[in-house]
């Protein structure tokens, strides 16, 4: 009979405790042979496997492994049960590869941006972000294998990330920068939940006690352990007392001293150290065991996952009528994103894999098409004679498609943009191609919104983000009409970088980061102000249409423990089959004051249903009176005025198709 986790922790030296607390090497957490108790692996992986080969000493000497869209395109699907599946197949191809936990889903609100890792986080709208991680979570951690949910909390830029101070009003935070780990906790129970590197109203993440055990375990029932992002602790003993119970990558035992030196002066009560290590025994035990099952994936299979992911990931921005391509057009395929697709950010998530490209997928097609590159895909640099011969070939052409995006040196983890524009040599060529050829019709790799000066002058614009390695067949099919277009923005597309929030603000003097606009994040910021935008949050274009009808409320009022369910039917008017989203925001309409102001509207509720032609279907939405709430400082707690309130059904955050007015209280 095997001991129980308390007996192994009472059989434990005070030498190995510590030990346990911290990694053994780069990826691997600490054994202890005489006990019988294994190490486990961990691995980057937040849209594909990152773990390092065997034999090797290089953390970055990676396997092959599939490259699945990065949060900034899964997120645009509005799809849990697509994240989920996602998260099943990594979890498939983790448990093969000996890996138990993955280091994943990145769920920071994208309050700029400008923020480098925006790629590999979902949404600037918590609620979003928040469902989204909560179907990876459940579909990794289903195949046996857990989760480290990150980077907790408000890491949301990555100028001086390891010790810039993030300063935060509570509301902000409580409505903000913790609901998508409120959500992800509570609906999936991650194993582990990887602690930010920033400091948080000015302490550390790794040592900061009310975010790591009265908020995470306290109020929401975490019952996994904390683990450190790598080097992201500054005192371990203050840390471990906080709730962070494993450090990685280790520090070759300079912390584990220090661990031991504290229980033996008194400065650190042992049954501290025990709860951490019983913390991490119940993982690494239930890790050991659910690794024994057989482990196998079909690598063709799951390439062909990542391209269906990632065409309903792709948002189709604008559309004049250039799109979808036919046969027997004349079609020129211009920009060197056509043949080298960007399809994934830089730094700790970098996949090493292939990808196919819109180019390969086309020929692979039998699609009659001309090519030529007309703009490099990793600099910024004109060169006249590609540039005199891309115009010339979109001139003679029916159609011209230019793939553009950003280089890997824009945007990538360890760095934070400094602009949102597109290299100049891909702007002016857009702007000279869309000034000889109606039908023009660019395709954006980008992981985060860019702005659009052209945007007006060409006919269709398709964003597929960083779409992973089945990016190639993914574009041809929404290209060419073989699928349709379902994707949404996660996040608002602003004119210009002056227009946003925190414009005056990001990313701080270098020591302290003022959250100065409070609430007002994305959408929520742009619609207070009444701001026009490039593209609302939410929206997203098809190649057939959707008409709402019959909205409808269960009942006219909500009392408090109560339930209301919003109704409203959904048909698809149009002549193909193709996804509507519907959303569901709350605007509070009661008048009663609000300390830190008033935002508009609140998503809520989302919904992604399929419809062939003609067919309509009910979308159903439940509301409880946290739906409604804010969060009041004064009270500590959520609260929702007593009287009026508008539920809004929209196809974007700007096109509400519907409106229903319910009381509460």
């Amino acid at each position: 009979m095997n001991p129980t986790v308390q007996e192994l922790v009472a059989a434990l030296t005070l030498e190995e405790k510590a030990g346990l607390c911290s990694g053994a090497d780069f990826w691997h957490t600490k054994a202890v042979e005489r006990l019988g108790i294994p190490a486990i692996k961990v691995s980057d992986g937040p849209h594909g496997l990152r773990t390092q080969r065997e034999g090797s000493t290089d953390p970055n000497d990676s396997i092959e492994a599939v490259c699945f869209p990065a949060g900034c395109a899964a997120a645009a699907s509005f799809d849990p049960a697509l994240t989920r599946r996602m998260g099943a197949a990594l979890g498939r191809e983790a448990r093969a590869n000996g890996v138990q936990i993955l280091l994943g889903p990145a769920v920071n609100i994208k309050r700029s941006p400008l923020c480098g890792r925006n790629f590999e986080y979902y949404s600037e709208d918590p609620y979003l972000a928040g469902e989204l991680a909560a179907g990876f979570i459940n579909g990794v951690q289903s195949e046996g294998v857990g989760t480290s949910i990150k980077h907790f909390a408000a890491n949301d830029q990555e100028t001086r990330r390891l010790s810039v101070n993030s300063r935060v009003d509570e509301r902000t935070l409580q409505e903000g920068y913790r609901p998508a780990f409120e959500t992800a906790v509570k609906k999936a129970r991650p194993w582990t939940v990887m602690c930010s590197y920033n400091r948080l109203n000015g302490s550390y993440a790794s040592e900061n006690k009310p975010l790591l055990t009265d908020i995470l375990r306290g109020a929401w029932g975490f019952d996994g352990f904390v683990m450190s992002d790598w080097g992201a602790v500054n005192d371990r003993v203050k840390g471990i007392a906080a709730g962070l119970e494993l450090e990685m990558p280790g520090s070759q035992g300079v912390n584990d001293r220090r661990l031991i030196d504290a229980v033996r002066s008194g400065a650190l009560d042992e049954a501290v150290l025990d709860r951490a290590v019983t913390r991490i025994l119940n993982i690494v035990l239930l890790a050991a065991d659910l690794a024994q099952r057989p482990a196998a994936f079909d690598r063709a299979a799951h390439h062909r996952l990542a391209a269906e992911l990632a065409a309903q990931s792709g948002v189709l921005l604008r559309n004049l009528g250039a799109l979808p391509l036919h046969r027997g057009q004349k079609v020129v395929y211009i920009g060197a994103y056509a043949d080298r697709p960007r399809y994934q950010g830089g730094g700790s998530s970098h996949v090493n894999t292939t990808a196919v490209s819109a180019l390969d997928a086309a020929l692979l097609h039998d699609r009659m098409i001309q090519y030529v590159e007309g703009f490099p895909a990793d600099r910024d640099q004109r060169d006249e004679t590609e540039f005199l011969r891309a115009v010339t070939a979109a001139e003679a052409a029916d159609v011209a498609v230019i793939f553009a995006g950003l280089p890997d040196s824009f945007e990538s983890e360890g760095a934070d943009r400094r602009h949102m524009r597109l290299p100049d040599c891909q702007n002016n060529l857009i702007a000279r191609v869309a000034a000889v050829q109606k039908n023009t019709v660019v395709v954006l790799h980008a992981g985060t919104p860019v702005e659009c000066p052209w945007a007006g002058d060409v006919s269709a614009v398709l964003c597929m983000y960083l779409a992973g390695e089945g990016v190639g067949e993914a574009t041809d099919a929404l290209l060419w009409g073989d699928a349709n277009p379902s994707g949404r923005l996660p996040e608002t597309w602003p004119l210009r970088l002056e227009d946003t929030p925190c414009y005056l603000d990001y990313p701080g003097d270098g020591r302290t980061a003022d959250y100065r606009e409070g609430v007002y994040v994305g959408y929520r910021w742009y619609d207070a102000r009444r701001m026009p935008v490039r593209w609302p949050f939410g929206h997203g274009m098809s190649y057939t249409g959707f008409v709402y009808r019959n909205a409808r409320l269960s009942a006219n009022t909500l009392a408090e423990g109560g339930e209301v369910k919003v109704c409203v039917t959904v048909k698809n008017s149009g002549a193909v089959r193709g996804a509507e989203t519907v959303q569901l925001y709350v605007s509070d309409e009661t008048g009663a004051p609000i300390a830190g102001g008033r935002v508009p509207q609140v998503l809520r509720g989302f919904s992604k249903v399929w419809l062939d032609p003609g067919e309509e279907r009910k979308v159903d939405f439940t509301l409880t009176p946290r739906d409604l709430a804010h969060y009041d400082p004064a009270r500590h707690a959520w609260y929702a005025a007593p009287g009026r309130y508008l539920l809004r059904l929209g196809h974007t955050s700007r096109d509400i198709r519907a409106s229903l007015g319910l009381n509460f209280g």
